[in-house]
């Protein structure tokens, strides 16, 4: 079993199963999990919501493919800060920049790596240089452009 913040609640295989199936389909209906699962919908339900108010879950969103949607460019960027006090004026400042998708706090050479969505090589020199270089604190970035996409996925629990 799992603890998490609050010693009362807890986690078990029920719970993992669960997760496990939503998953792999956020659309599943909770009355065919519990079916699945050999427990009552009122079982999921209850479950779900200890899960979420633990913070194990953290909402449901939609998945499109960047691609098909017209933007074919994907890149990752090391962020280098003048000073790693600047962090949280330029977490503030990238979050406005809708291409900005992932932004991380990093150890290493970066002081932050982010992963950037656009639709063409125009588009990602704007970004680039106009918006992301524009960003007080930072003393420069290095680009990385993604060619494939091999492997994408959550932590498999259990």
């Amino acid at each position: 079993m799992l603890k998490k913040d609050n010693p009362n609640l807890e986690i078990d295989n029920l719970d993992i199963d669960i997760l496990k199936q939503l998953m792999q389909d956020a659309t599943k209906p909770y009355t065919e999990i519990a079916k699945d699962l050999i427990v009552s919908g009122g079982t999921i339900h209850v479950r779900m919501k200890k899960l979420q108010e633990m913070g194990i879950i953290k909402g449901s969103h939609l998945i499109i493919d960047p691609q098909k949607a017209g933007y074919d460019i994907c890149a990752f960027l090391g962020i280098y800060l003048e000073k790693g006090i600047q962090y949280k004026d330029a977490v503030a400042q990238l979050s406005k920049i809708k291409e900005v998708v992932e932004l991380h706090y990093t150890t290493g050479a970066y002081s932050m790596f982010a992963k950037i969505i656009c639709r063409d090589t125009n588009h990602l020199r704007h970004v680039l240089n106009e918006e992301i270089q524009a960003v007080n604190g930072i003393q420069r970035t290095e680009t990385l452009i993604s060619l494939e996409e091999s492997i994408k996925r959550q932590i498999e629990l259990g």
